[in-house]
This record gives C-alpha cells, structure tokens and sequence, in this order.
C-alpha cells in the first residue's frame, strides 16, 4: 500500500468515561490503532478533543462548564492530562508526540499559517506524531474554529493530506436517526455533501461531553472536499481500526471520490482565512476571463473598487451584478489602482513604474467556493 499522510481527528465522547474523566482504556486503543497506521508507514497528523471534557471533574465540575471561565481553566487543566496520556501511551510505541494548540486568528496571519504548514512538515519529516487542539483556555468566541471537526477539516488542507478521518461515536452518515430510527439506512458512501443531507443532520446534536454533531462533521467534510482531501466518518474499535478504515472497510461513510484536486497552499489562505481589505468591481469580459478561461485581473478589466488596501491585501472581486465571484491577492494599492483601472497593460506599466501588469495574478487569485445556507 501506498504511503499516505492522514489525519485522524478523535471526538471527546471517544475519549472519555461516564463521568466526564479521561478514560485510560480509551486513550490506550487509540494510540494502539495510531501506532499501527505509523506501522505501516502512513504519515499521521491527530486532531484530539478531550481537554475540557477530561478536566472539568478534576475543578470539581458536575458536567461540563457552561461559562466561558469554566471552559478555559478547565482546559488548562485537561490538556496537560490529555497530552501526557497520549505522549506515554505512544512512547510505548517508540512514536515520539508533538503538541500544537491553535486559534483562528494563526490561520488568518499569512506568515503563522506558513509557520504552521512549516512547522507539521518538520515534524512529519522527523516521524513525529503532532497531537493538535484548539488553544481552548485563550481563545474567544470570534477566534474559534467552532469545534475541532472543522480544524481537522482546514489541517488536512493546509498540509496537503491524503484522507481525512472523523472518529465518532455513530458508525456513519444517515438519512435518518439511528438512535430514533432503528431502520435508517447508512450512506456507505457519499460523493459530495448536498444540502438535503444538512437538513436530515440539522436537528441532531452532539454529545453531552462535546461541541459537535452530524452537521458539524458534514461541514467539516465539505470544506476538506473543496481543499482536495477526501474524508471518512464514522466509528471503530480495537487497534486495527485505522487500518480498516484506510483499506476501505471501516464502520462508516465514505465522503468524496477520485476526482478531487489538492488546492495549494497560498490559495487556501486566501480561500479560507485571510482578511478582505476591499472589492474591485470588473467588467464581463474581466469576469469570463477569470471565470471561464482561469486569467489574471489585468487593469483593463477593472471598472471600480471599493476600500482602502495595500499590495499583498487580499480583496473581493465582484461582478457588475455586485455578486462576488472570488478574491485574491492584490499587487497594487488601492491609491495606484485609482490611476490604471480601465488602461491597457502597457500603460498602467509605464504609469506605475511595474515590469508585470497584474492586479491580481491567477496563482493568488480563487473563485468563490460554493457555499449553501444550509444553517
């Protein structure tokens, strides 16, 4: 079997006991199955909920806190608990586990994401195992990546990965609800994400010990589709259950096919994370250029914009019909781009003192993915 690089992301409900403390016996056999993937000389990235759900018993919590406070100190302590029990569940293994906590305002700032990607690459190239989670004791509201099934979702992009794997404790996507519907069907596998299937999945939610549910994960899934990645969700057990998975005989659904293309690296950033400083409005035949045909912006095709913006910002590009049809990296400011818009390559050349007469060059430049309302 090929080499593949995968990442496995483990919900809290997979890692913990009745009472909300980190289950012992559970960590194990994920390590075990973690392990065997290294074995076999897959490259393996971990996403692991857990820290709030196996801190919050040691603060004295009943359940799971509901204040912002109570997350955040009971993540600090359930960290240091969880990757301690990973980090000596692996070394058992001869495996060697690193830990990334991340926020989403990292993958907003172009150098840090590359920091990142450069950091994991390392780390793999070294086979190190990176056990990554949220930064849950600093992080707010509006710096989330909303749960971890989304956070895998963007890592398996960022670094490229071959397949994404989803352990939860439901063996797969339904069209119904099993627990409800003992007769729903399982979709063995999915080529792509529709919106009726957010609507079957929109009114289950996830475990009392975590954040996500179905929709979560179908979003997730989703989004590791449009950056080339193909996912699995779904359950297993025993130490081979990661092999099963890979081999495509694992307890779940199966979500994308052979058709899927890897979306680099500085095109996920602007695709995903990075902040719009501005819009520029272009004509149709701008638009057909762009859209249909894969084109550059060049200063002919731009009718007007909108904020203020540096070269290197990321901005809008819009349509004459004011729908957004994708963004990009600019290469003039908004101050030069008010005295080329509508000139000939040639002579925005010769009026900005450039050797290249790109606004913005197609390798910085993504059409909008589609996106549904589907919440």
């Amino acid at each position: 079997m090929a080499k593949k690089r995968i990442v496995v992301k483990i919900g809290s409900s997979l890692l913990t006991n009745k009472n909300g403390g980190l289950s012992e016996t559970k960590l194990l056999e994920h390590a075990d199955a973690l392990a065997n993937l290294k074995k076999q000389g897959h490259e393996v990235i971990l996403i692991s909920s857990g820290a709030v759900a196996a801190g919050y018993s040691k603060l004295g919590y009943p359940s799971r806190p509901v204040t912002l406070a109570g997350k955040q100190a009971t993540a600090a302590v359930g960290q240091g608990l969880l990757i301690e029990a990973y980090t000596e569940s692996l070394k058992a293994h001869g495996i060697t586990a690193a830990q990334l906590l991340l926020t989403r305002d990292v993958f907003g700032n172009e150098a840090q994401y590359s920091n990142v990607y450069n950091t994991l690459t390392e780390l793999l190239k070294r086979s190190v195992l990176p056990i990554i989670n949220e930064n849950d004791s600093v992080a707010v509201d509006e710096l989330t990546f909303g749960d971890n099934d989304m956070l895998s979702a963007l890592v398996s992009g960022l670094v490229h990965a071959d397949f994404l794997i989803m352990l939860t404790d439901i063996d797969g996507v339904y069209k119904r609800n099993p627990k409800v519907d003992p007769t729903a069907k399982r979709y063995d596998v999915l080529p792509a994400i529709t919106v009726e299937l957010f609507r079957y999945t929109k009114s289950k939610p996830g475990s009392k010990v975590g954040t996500g549910g179905m929709t979560s994960k179908l979003l997730a899934a989703r989004t590791a589709l449009s950056l080339g990645v193909p996912a699995f969700v779904g359950t297993g057990s025993g130490e081979d259950k990661l092999k099963h998975i890979v081999n495509g005989t694992g307890e779940g659904t199966y979500i994308g096919d052979n058709t899927l293309h890897n979306l680099k690296k500085p095109k996920q950033w602007i695709a995903f994370h990075s902040p719009v400083s501005g819009k520029i409005e272009v004509d149709e035949g701008a638009e057909a250029a762009i859209v249909a045909n894969g084109k550059s912006l060049l200063p002919a095709g731009t009718k007007a914009f909108e904020g203020v913006f540096d070269s290197g910002d990321v901005v809008e590009i819009i349509n004459s019909k004011k729908r957004v049809i994708g963004r990009g990296q600019v290469n003039y400011s908004s101050a030069d781009l008010s005295k080329i818009r509508g000139l000939a390559s040639e002579a925005a050349m010769q009026q900005t003192n450039r050797n290249r007469p790109e606004v913005i060059h197609r390798d910085r430049l993504i059409l909008t993915l589609k996106e549904e309302n589907v919440l």
